[in-house]
């Protein structure tokens, strides 16, 4: 059975822009939740900045409702089992709990997780593991604090690798805030003394050196429970060490920065400098403003954010996804600046769902807004890491710390469902069905309030308390919200959102109910930078195309498959400007998953026109976007929209076209005789004008590691052409690598089925630092070839390859 809503509740428009991060925090959203040292959940002691919320203790939010679904997904699943399939994970022989062995990140990554998923879900038999976990870490600790694999101790230069101990702390810090266990804190203390007696140097190394914001977390909470000021002197070590994220970004890594951006606002909370906590705002605005050019929360960051690769095509680690919710999360407990929490959300409802397979047994490293197969190839046109990074697999080592990280992600977002405040209230600050029950008002009365709710998939959510007492309860007020409605025991109250929140200050009964109404309209984003593409929203779920999809098992086994995705339906459409979509809400069957096709309850149905140059490259990636509004002559078709965490494959960012519209042109395929697997098929016909033939700022092309080999390059120009010339542009690192200039190079062109020199080509010029141009007498060709012959011992490359 399905419903329709009778109306178009939007019109797509180029230029309608939706709001965006703010960019400068003024007093932190001073009309919100006041910060102060109140509360009955740990406030930050002096000299640390009060904050307005507080963390609830794991255990004290029930999950409901389709998260309550997800988690249970999630038990069942891999992160659930992985120790059952991750080689990283038998307890025996493990060198966290033995430290004469081996181990890294692998173990501290999952237990992070995994302990969380147990103090949420109470499934007994993750709870056991996790303690057993736990138990056996304690007993490593050493008489100076160290703890875990001894190989560690001196693995940086001689000196300790303190990244592993980071998630770490995070699981201990969990546990004893759910158990109570007497024996964390002088754990913690101990190992931190550890790390204040090392020398200065040994905090900038390797990767701590970029995520030393997680241990700052783990110093704060350590301090407002035993008061030692030598932890804040800690603190200002780590900071020191830390790479610079006030002055700049210091890397383009995607989890490096999805962990670091909050660094400087969590050493303002010690420092008191409002620079710091600028730098939060201001690295977050220029990383979205140069790779989050597309829907979804993301940004381009397939291992490292690239000049040249910022395409919604590109795609967001999951790491990355799960790591930018912790630090959203905890900006939002800092600052009380709703922005962050709404881009929490739109990263758990977009993003997340699609990271892993329906049923959560494997997932998948990289997760794109423009995807349009999701196979077991190196994508030498899209990302940078030499290994396929799309199919959903196990990967143990395929792809390593993704499936061992990913599993935090619901679990910490059930657990900042709710927060109390240091006016000992309450925060519903992110909506999903949940019961939570907390400590509030002035004599600590313990109360609970349930959320009734299908947010985001409906716009209304209804709080039923239970239990008396007089207490302030706070209602976050999205971004995306217009207006809102909030009734309590069903007479209309006049609130206002200020700074985002909704203040409700009353002596509360047993069964008063208040129900707070979102209302959600259909809504477009235009994103300028990105050839002015447009994005569908509703409230805070982004849409995508409705691409059928057909599943393929490539490997594993019936428990534990390894999948590809591939495309049954076409999905080159343009949304036809100037139309609407129409609201579809559909009958699915109880306890259907919401983020799938069958079950998601809401679609959107709209206009479209196919876009017949819009085509897969010759790895079958989707194409790089070109200009909007596109011109297209094919026929109008009511396509269908669902919720882009729904969509395994995805078409979020739509050019939009117009009679009127700019041409598209069908792009040149490209395929060589070898490609280095980090380098890119597609570079040498981007368009753009290398600085130097050493240039590592734009994407480029090699035959890396081949050397002193005949190799070639292929154009595929689409259709037979007179082609007379050709300018190359060679690729050359002298002085910090192993490509060269060729030591010769012809052009062939293809005649029928025969390869063929072409006939009076000028001189065929090696020089660096220039485009080479070559013209020879006219053929007609629609395939031309460059083949080169590398020098001896070295490789070699281009940067521009162009035929006129």
């Amino acid at each position: 059975m399905v419903e329709g809503i009778h109306r178009r509740d939007f019109l797509l428009a180029t230029g309608a822009l939706a709001v965006g991060m703010t960019v400068n925090p003024t007093a932190a959203h001073a009309t919100g939740p006041r910060a102060s040292r109140g509360g009955h959940y740990v406030p930050n002691r002096a000299p640390l900045q009060p904050v307005p919320f507080q963390k609830l203790p794991p255990g004290a939010i029930e999950p409901r409702g389709w998260l309550a679904q997800q988690l249970d997904l999630q038990v069942k699943g891999l992160c659930g089992r992985y120790d059952e399939i991750s080689d990283f994970l038998p307890y025996e022989g493990n060198g966290w709990v033995d430290p004469a062995q081996g181990a890294w990140e692998e173990l501290p990554y999952w237990l992070r997780g995994f302990g969380d998923l147990g103090y949420v879900t109470g499934d007994t038999g993750v709870l056991t593991r996790a303690e057993r976990w736990l138990n056996g870490i304690i007993a490593t600790q050493a008489g100076d604090g160290w703890f875990g694999p001894t190989r560690l101790r001196t693995s940086l230069e001689g000196g300790p690798d303190f990244w592993p101990g980071m998630p770490l702390l995070a699981a201990f810090r969990s546990w004893q805030e759910y158990s109570g266990d007497e024996r964390v804190i002088p754990f913690m203390t101990r190992y931190l003394q550890f790390q204040d007696n090392q020398p200065a140097e040994v905090f900038n190394r390797s990767w701590g050196a970029f995520r030393w914001g997680d241990n700052i977390d783990s110093a704060y909470w350590l301090y407002n429970r035993t008061g030692d000021e030598w932890l804040l002197d800690l603190v200002a070590k780590m900071h020191s060490g830390s790479a610079d994220y006030v002055n700049g970004i210091p890397t383009w890594h995607n989890v490096n920065l999805a962990q670091g951006i909050r660094e400087p606002l969590q050493y303002g909370l010690l420092s008191g400098d409002p620079s710091h906590s600028a730098a939060t705002y201001r690295n977050y605005a220029t990383i979205m403003g140069l790779y989050g050019q597309f829907p979804g929360g993301g940004f381009a960051g397939d291992e490292n954010s690239r000049p040249g690769f910022g395409d919604p095509r590109q795609g967001f680690e999951t790491c990355g996804i799960v790591e930018l919710m912790h630090t959203f999360e905890m900006l939002t407990r800092f600052t009380g600046d709703t922005d962050w929490t709404d881009r929490c959300e739109e990263l758990a409802f977009n993003l997340l769902p699609a990271s892993y397979d329906e049923q959560q047994r494997v997932m998948h490293y990289i997760t794109s807004a423009n995807s349009i197969q999701l196979d077991d190839r190196v994508k030498h046109g899209q990302f940078q890491n030499g290994f396929a990074m799309q199919a959903y697999k196990y990967g143990v080592h395929q792809y390593r710390c993704c499936p061992h990280n990913y599993g935090m992600g619901w679990p910490y977002y059930a657990q900042e469902l709710w927060l109390a405040t240091t006016d000992n209230g309450l925060a519903a600050s992110m909506y999903a069905a949940s019961k939570v029950t907390a400590k509030v008002g002035a004599a600590g009365t313990p109360v609970s309030v349930v959320a009734d709710t299908e947010y985001p998939f409906g716009d209304t959510i209804t709080f039923t308390v239970d239990g008396s007492a007089r207490f302030p309860l706070y209602l976050r007020v999205p971004g995306w919200a217009g207006d809102f409605t909030v009734t309590v025991n069903s007479v209309r109250t006049p609130a206002r959102a200020e700074g985002g929140w909704v203040k409700l200050d009353r002596a509360w009964r047993s069964g008063d109910r208040v129900k707070l109404v979102l209302p959600m309209r259909t809504t477009t984003r235009v994103w300028p930078d990105n050839h002015g593409a447009v994005s569908v929203s509703r409230g805070p779920l982004t849409y995508s195309l409705a691409i059928e999809e057909r599943t393929e098992a490539i490997g594993g086994t019936t428990e534990w498959p390894e999948l590809a995705v591939y495309p049954e339906s076409p999905w080159n459409y343009g949304l036809v400007a100037g139309s609407g979509f129409d609201l579809v809400r559909r009958t699915v069957p109880r306890g259907a998953n919401p983020f799938t096709h069958a079950g998601t309850p809401l679609l959107l149905k709209g206009s479209a026109r196919r876009i017949p140059e819009w085509e897969a490259d010759s790895e079958d990636v989707v194409g790089l976007l070109q200009a909007s509004p596109a011109r297209s002559t094919q026929p109008v078709e009511q396509v269908t929209l669902v919720p882009m965490g729904a969509a395994r494959l995805r078409i979020t960012s739509f050019p939009s076209v117009a009679s009127g519209g700019t041409a598209w042109r069908y792009r040149t395929r490209v395929t060589a005789s070898h490609v280095n697997d980090a380098d890119s098929l597609e570079a040498v016909d981007d368009g753009r004008t290398p600085s130097s033939s050493a240039d590592t700022s734009i994407p480029r092309f090699t035959w890396w590691d081949r050397r002193g080999t005949i190799e070639w390059i292929q154009y595929d120009l689409r259709s037979v052409r007179a082609v007379s010339g050709v300018a190359a542009y060679w690729f050359d690192d002298t002085g910090s690598g192993a490509c060269r200039v060729p030591a010769s190079w012809r052009v062939l062109w293809l005649d029928g089925s025969t390869w063929r020199a072409v006939e009076g080509a000028s001189a065929y010029g090696v020089d660096r630092d220039r485009l080479n141009s070559v013209s020879f007498a006219p053929v007609r060709a629609q395939f031309l070839r460059v083949e080169a012959v590398l020098q001896p011992t070295f490789s070699g490359g281009l940067l521009e390859l162009s035929f006129a």
